[in-house]
């Protein structure tokens, strides 16, 4: 399982983000997704720590935590849903049944 981190500063790099997360334990990949068009950073992130225990603690302490200059969110990420054409439903959708 991985956190959740968001509301972060545009600065932040993985190495960053990895020194304020390895202060509660080990962790194991940061992510930092970036827009597709521009290459900016989208303002949110991914962690991978190493036990449960860490993750907690981490979330514990850094949810709401001012840090750059931003309140961060952190909590449990959430799976990944399908993204596929019109909701993942393409065999179902009535409109392409239809034409």
């Amino acid at each position: 399982m991985s956190v959740y981190v968001g509301n972060l500063s545009y600065d932040v790099t993985e190495d960053s983000l990895n020194a304020i997360f390895a202060e509660y334990g080990s962790v194991k990949r940061v992510q930092l997704p970036t827009d597709r068009d521009t290459g900016r950073m989208r303002g949110f992130g991914f962690v991978e720590m190493g036990t449960d225990a860490e993750e907690t603690a981490a979330i514990d302490a850094l949810n709401g935590a001012e840090w750059m200059g931003r309140d961060l969110k952190v909590n449990k990420a959430k799976p990944r849903e399908d993204r596929g054409s019109f909701g993942g439903n393409r065999g179902n959708n009535s409109f392409h049944n239809r034409y």
